[in-house]
């Protein structure tokens, strides 16, 4: 089963419709005239129109427009899990790592002393690309049993029981006093977050009209820049509070209870673990919404008794009653939605309210009961559909979608561990540059200064995703947005590593500030246009819609093992690099290389499926 027609990649407008294509032609005549003939009321719940590629008129939707706003909501706060779990740390990796290791040599070597640091920056890079890699190749692993698994067991359970082994993971993971315990529940948080694709899933299932579903799906990657911005902040300030916050955890710190000489003593004794508690704790929060609120969108089981949102139904009702004192004069008891026309009926009587609600049904605010439309179509009487052939569901455009997401996160990954481990290299004399492509060293910046920039950046991100991409995929097109940020990636990957030649002091050494924020906006600015723009792409490339779970499952897959992939060959190249007295080698050598195939892929093999696929339909 191919895409249905007017799904075009060159606009990305639409990313499925509900309609199948054989019902396509009815069903759009059908939906056409009768909104002819629909009378409109003042206008003023209709979002704005404006005109479209073509001269077309084309709705302008804003997010207030966007339906189950409360399920969204959710979902997002959910998708916070990822950046947490495996971001938080990048600010601190490079100190992290340092200690862990410098404890291990001095165990094994009491008079090593302080011989660990003469290789520091390489060593550190190495073990610390492992540490990074651990993360997405646990997710490799899992990506793809998770999506079987919500095709036939339900999108929710999936993602409460991640969010729960996460909370574990990261709480743990603060308190680990060796590079294996490290390892170890980083993984473990991995294989807890290999459900992104059906987070994504949901997204599709829970906005099905397609006039909003460009909206909507920008809305994950939204949630993760700032998840990113926050926990990468997060964790450049959180690290060693002793040091950064001794208003807090110094010796006169406000939670220095104990009276401790050098601080609180628990973070002293374990620098890193508040970054990792905090996480902790916004994840325990997202793993109670899911249960109390999250509903399940998988078809055939969406209308299934859920005891957890029945509990939270109870718990809203008892804050309404206890906490803002409301009358429940407006409930009734219901057993389905017909019951709030035959109630008003006559000969309905108090009695029989009192009976229904004495027979233990749950209780639901008249105010809030809405009624659905029922569906006649020919598609909603034959049921859910089949599944498609495993083969059939990995078409050439699908493929090609595919390729090119996994593509994005071999190079994005690597540059997020390598570039803060870069910026806490410390600055090489100015001897050791030699010309052009011979020189090393980083800037020597710390954890704080480096969660600052990041995040700080990352706003700017957001804001780009808001207001500026919007705008660029409706006028470019998806697919052309796309191709504007591959041209942008390798022009900032073959500058960054020339920060290293700014001087750290006199009067130029102000020049790297300003350079730094370059590398930095134009990295961001072209991940904000790539990673929605390669989501929507694989989500218009699936065949049918019943098999989504299974390509974002494929396409998460294969960007863990990308993102595994990245930061070890980036960790060992950029160690190397250092080794040799050429800190570009890991920029020029395998970053830039790896944009350019992904611009090859995208210009050439995706652009003639995707319009092999439109000469099809």
């Amino acid at each position: 089963m191919s895409p249905p027609r007017g799904v075009d990649e060159e606009e990305g407008q639409g990313l499925l419709a509900e309609v199948p294509r054989q019902d396509r032609a009815s069903s759009s005549g059908h939906a056409s005239s009768s909104s002819s003939r629909a009378p409109s009321d003042s206008g003023r719940d209709e979002p704005a129109r404006r005109q479209g590629p073509g001269g077309k008129p084309s709705e302008v939707v804003g997010w207030l427009d966007l339906p189950n706003k409360d399920q969204l909501f959710v979902l997002a706060v959910c998708r916070l899990s990822e950046p947490l779990s495996n971001v938080c740390l990048l600010p601190y990796i490079f100190y992290l790592v340092r200690s862990v290791l410098t404890a291990e040599h001095t165990a094994r070597d009491p008079d090593s002393g302080s011989g660990i640091d003469t290789s520091l920056a390489a060593e550190v890079s190495a073990y610390s690309g492992l540490l990074v890699a651990a993360f997405p190749l646990a997710q490799f692993f899992v990506s793809l049993p998770w999506g079987y698994l919500s095709d036939y067991q339900g999108r929710k359970f999936s993602i409460v029981i991640g969010l729960a082994i996460s909370v574990i993971a990261n709480a743990a993971f603060g308190f680990s006093r060796s590079f294996g315990a490290l390892l170890f529940w980083r993984t473990l948080a991995g294989l807890a977050n290999g459900n992104i694709g059906i987070m994504r899933t949901m997204t599709a299932e829970i906005v099905k009209e397609r006039k909003f579903q460009t909206k909507a799906f920008l809305l994950l990657p939204l949630v993760f820049n700032s998840g990113m911005v926050f926990s990468l902040a997060l964790g450049g300030i959180l690290a060693e509070p002793a040091v950064s916050l001794p208003w807090l955890f110094g010796p006169q710190g406000l939670f220095n209870w104990c009276k401790g000489e050098a601080g609180v003593q628990w973070v002293i004794d374990f620098p890193y673990a508040l970054p990792a508690l905090m996480n902790s704790c916004m994840l325990a929060v997202a793993f109670l919404l899911s249960v109390f609120w999250l509903r399940e969108t998988l078809a055939g089981k969406e209308d299934q008794r859920d005891v957890g949102v029945l509990g939270g139904q109870v718990v809203v009702r008892w804050f309404g009653r206890v906490v803002l004192r409301r009358k429940d004069a407006t409930y009734m008891a219901l057993k389905d939605v017909e019951e709030v026309f035959f109630a008003s009926a006559p000969g309905t009587t108090d009695r029989d309210s009192r009976s229904r609600f004495e027979l233990g049904e749950i209780e639901k605010p008249l105010a809030n009961v809405t009624a659905r439309p029922v569906d006649n179509s020919p598609t909603a009487a034959r049921g859910p559909p089949k599944k498609m052939p495993f083969r059939s569901i990995f078409t050439s455009r699908t493929v090609a979608a595919l390729v090119s997401f996994g593509l994005l996160p071999l190079h994005n990954s690597a540059f997020m561990h390598i570039f803060p481990v870069y910026l806490s290299t410390p600055h090489a004399p100015s001897s050791s540059y030699a010309n052009l492509l011979s020189f090393t060293g980083g800037l020597g910046l710390r954890s704080s200064t480096i969660g600052i920039w990041l995040g700080a950046f990352g706003i700017c991100g957001i804001l780009l995703q808001l207001f500026i991409y919007p705008r660029m995929q409706a006028r470019l097109g998806t697919l052309g947005v796309f191709k504007v940020s591959l041209m942008i990636f390798p022009a900032v990957y073959l500058l960054a590593p020339y920060l290293s030649i700014l001087p750290e002091e006199g009067w130029w050494s102000w020049t790297r500030w300003p350079a730094l924020g370059v590398i930095v906006w134009g990295q961001i600015m072209a991940r904000t246009m790539a990673i929605p723009s390669t989501v929507i792409l694989l989500t218009e490339a699936a065949p049918a819609k019943n098999v989504l779970g299974t390509v974002h499952g494929a396409g998460n897959m294969l960007a863990s093992l990308a993102r595994a992939v990245g930061p070890a060959v980036g960790g060992a190249v950029y160690a190397a690099g250092v080794t040799e007295g050429v800190v570009g080698a890991v920029w020029w050598f395998y970053l830039v290389a790896v944009t350019i195939i992904a611009a090859a892929w995208c210009w050439g093999v995706q652009g003639k499926s995707g319009e092999e696929e439109t000469d099809r339909r």
